[in-house]
């Protein structure tokens, strides 16, 4: 089963029910709408620019696109490519990719003008949709990228290289395509940095969506009363395959600009948020407004905020120590993953285990996990040895790279890098890495991209 299909069932139960919200402090002022759009999205806060969307426009949107994409000669087995910071058009523009059968291609908004190229080439995208964030790079690139390539702008003031999103979609018909899917298609590419700093291209399938959204359903029990908060980049797996628990569920999420720990507190408090999902740096930083008096806990309305997950890095013991003294009743869960995984809960800690915060945890839902050695078997319990995972949520290939695939896929099994023990009750600890990694943004970074790179 697709995940559109799950998109069109929340749209028919759900339809008045609001599912995404857009906040961004840094802006105050309306921005320029649709006539079409007035009745669909609203800005609700005079001091902070909000939006929302409900499951029926979610899915009206996605179905214009996924028409445009069509009518331009867009068919199933095509790459469209989304170059957008995080923005309330982001995941109906994915699903409309998804319901032409087509693969979505997530770009990091970190690329360089170079790295654009590459990743575009890489991936053999036809369509690329860019935001105003990225004028600059692309003008720079925008002859040579826009040959035998649809370049759709999604903004006000649209350059003259590109086509306007929101002019051709407006226009476009609200019904759903009727493209075929099965598990086994090919649904996205995700990129990654390899060993020598050049990113690959990760294929999965419609499979893999699918599970990840049970995965995060599974694990964080998440029903139609959450109200997920989103501040990571939806480019990156791990936090969109969070927001498939509230796609499964037909709940809400939150998309936050902005990670100062005031703006995330007075999030939770006014959109009422119960699952957060933090990087380690921005809860040490809230922790530490809280410690020195900066925000005090009573100012905000937390009561019904229930869980508090990590993922990406390592998380000190001393961290979740420190956060359970000011929020005492939060479930914590620790999230172990990589994109060629389909991001997050291959392995994780799970919330009744806070106990052995310092491990990544156990095997997720329908996964298995081993720790092998150089010739691939299993080590015994306590020694050293490779992490592998094994599961609906791996990676097809490597496209276009069978080399690299077969260094990592053996017999459905992937290949980590990350070297790893288990302790006696079964749980999973890092202790090394086999590559030269670096950690920004809650992402794995090669050292050869060092300088391309900062923190989110």
């Amino acid at each position: 089963m697709p995940i559109t299909d799950i998109l069109e069932e929340n749209a028919r139960k759900y339809a008045n029910d609001v599912c995404l919200v857009e906040v961004n402090p840094q802006i105050q002022e309306k921005r320029r709408v649709l006539w079409k759009d007035y009745d669909l999205i609203q800005p609700t806060s005079s001091f902070w620019y909000r939006r929302e969307i409900t499951w029926h426009v979610f899915n009206e949107k996605a179905n214009r696109f996924a028409q445009l994409l069509m009518s331009r000669g867009v068919k199933k087995g095509d790459k469209v490519a989304i170059l957008l910071m995080n923005c309330l058009e982001w995941l109906p523009i994915y699903f409309g990719i998804l319901k032409t059968g087509a693969l979505a291609v997530p770009m990091n908004f970190r690329y360089s003008a170079e790295e654009i190229k590459y990743c575009m080439d890489l991936a053999d995208v036809d369509v690329l949709v860019f935001g105003p964030e990225f004028i600059g790079r692309m003008e720079t690139i925008a002859e040579s990228v826009s040959k035998n390539r649809i370049l759709f702008y999604v903004g006000g003031d649209c350059p003259s290289f590109a086509e306007d999103y929101d002019k051709l979609t407006s226009n476009c018909a609200s019904i759903t395509p009727g493209v075929p899917l099965t598990d086994e298609d090919d649904a996205a590419i995700y990129f990654s940095s390899g060993t020598t700093g050049f990113p690959k291209a990760i294929l999965h399938t419609h499979r893999s969506l699918m599970h990840a959204c049970k995965v995060e359903q599974q694990h964080h029990h998440q029903t139609k009363d959450d109200v997920f908060l989103c501040i990571p980049p939806l480019y990156h797996t791990g936090a969109k395959m969070h927001w498939f628990g509230s796609l499964l569920s037909g709940s809400r999420a939150v998309l936050l600009k902005g990670v100062n720990p005031e703006t995330i507190l007075q999030t939770v408090s006014r959109e009422k948020c119960t699952i957060v999902w933090l990087l380690v740096p921005w809860a040490q930083d809230l922790l530490s407004a809280l410690d020195r008096g900066d925000l005090k806990r009573e100012d905000y309305q937390l009561d019904q905020w229930r869980l508090m997950h990590i993922g990406a890095q390592p998380v000190p013991q001393s961290l979740i120590h420190r956060w359970k003294q000011y929020f005492p009743n939060h479930q914590y869960d620790t999230n172990y993953g990589l994109s060629e995984s389909i991001g997050p809960g291959c392995v994780h800690l799970g919330v009744e285990n806070i106990r052995k915060v310092g491990a990544i945890g156990v095997p997720g839902y329908g996964w298995e996990v081993k720790i092998i050695d150089e010739s691939g078997n299993t080590v015994s319990q306590g020694e050293v040895g490779e992490l592998a995972v094994k599961g609906p949520g791996v990676m097809k290939c490597y496209y276009n790279n069978p080399e690299a695939t077969a260094e990592v896929l053996h017999d459905g099994w992937l290949y980590t890098g990350d070297m790893a023990e288990m302790d006696e009750d079964g749980f999973i600890y890092l202790v090394d890495r086999k590559k030269d990694v670096i950690i920004s943004g809650g992402e794995n970074l090669s050292g050869g991209n060092r300088e391309l790179h900062e923190q989110v």
